[in-house]
């Protein structure tokens, strides 16, 4: 007789769990990305002989796991355009890199209008696992919309804290790869990041995780690829899995 999954040994070596939102709980990411590809194209057909954002190479590698200003920043310089900073509040628009990034979430949110947003069921199963084992963990994201996914899908009340983008603004909190939207989510639990584990698929989030001093930091590689799985390794990532649910074991009797 099957006995019910419980956390795997790795997760049991530390006190507190933080999770990323974004390709980590919820499939958000293709919207993310998506979202990104409208705001960017339409500030590259400013500019001459600039190519398309790509959504999956330029989103893992310049905007994944950011906050939308520090993603629009960093995608922008890296086509060599130095556009005027801004402000958040910014209307949408091509101008700046406040304006790119509002349009960025104007897209995002008419998005979220249209249909909910998945999430991914290793991950869940993880979840009430780690709660029936009173494991405490929480949600972090730069994403303003994390805890309004998080609530849409029926999990909120799972998590002991959610740090989203509203709290990291509030706070004045650096983004990834500064390790502050994580270190502030374990002061929340009340667990020493050394006694705490990150759980995070964005290059910026694992390095931040491991700037922060995390005792174990999990990298998600949804590609399941060996150049995804060696990206986050190289950004500080202890082990790599292709699903936070292969975080489980099962027994048997």
């Amino acid at each position: 007789m099957a006995r019910a999954a419980s956390p795997a040994a790795v997760l049991l070596s530390v006190h507190a769990v933080v999770f990323d939102t974004d390709g980590v709980i919820t499939d958000s990411a293709p919207a993310h990305a998506a979202a990104w590809k409208k705001a960017f194209d339409a500030c590259l057909a400013t500019h001459q002989g600039q190519r398309p954002f790509d959504e999956e190479e330029d989103y893992r590698r310049y905007v994944d796991g950011k906050a939308r200003m520090d993603g629009a920043a960093a995608f922008l310089a890296s086509r060599g355009l130095d556009l005027p900073e801004g402000s958040p509040d910014d209307p949408p628009g091509p101008e700046t890199v406040g304006a790119v990034a509002a349009r960025k979430d104007e897209a995002f949110t008419l998005r979220l209008r249209d249909r909910p947003i998945d999430v991914w069921p290793g991950t869940v199963r993880l979840l009430h696992v780690l709660h029936e084992a009173r494991v405490p963990f929480a949600a972090a994201s730069a994403s303003r919309h994390a805890t309004e996914l998080l609530a849409g899908a029926g999990l909120l009340d799972l998590f002991t804290a959610v740090v989203d983008g509203n709290e990291a603004r509030r706070l004045e909190l650096p983004g990834k790869p500064d390790p502050a939207l994580f270190t502030e989510t374990a002061r929340r639990l009340g667990v020493p990041p050394g006694d705490t584990a990150v759980v995070e698929d964005a290059l910026a989030g694992v390095e931040a995780g491991r700037r922060g001093g995390f005792g174990l930091v999990v990298g998600v590689d949804r590609t399941d690829s060996p150049e995804g799985a060696a990206d986050l390794r190289r950004h500080g990532a202890d082990l790599v899995v292709a699903d936070p649910g292969d975080l489980l074991i099962n027994g048997e009797d």
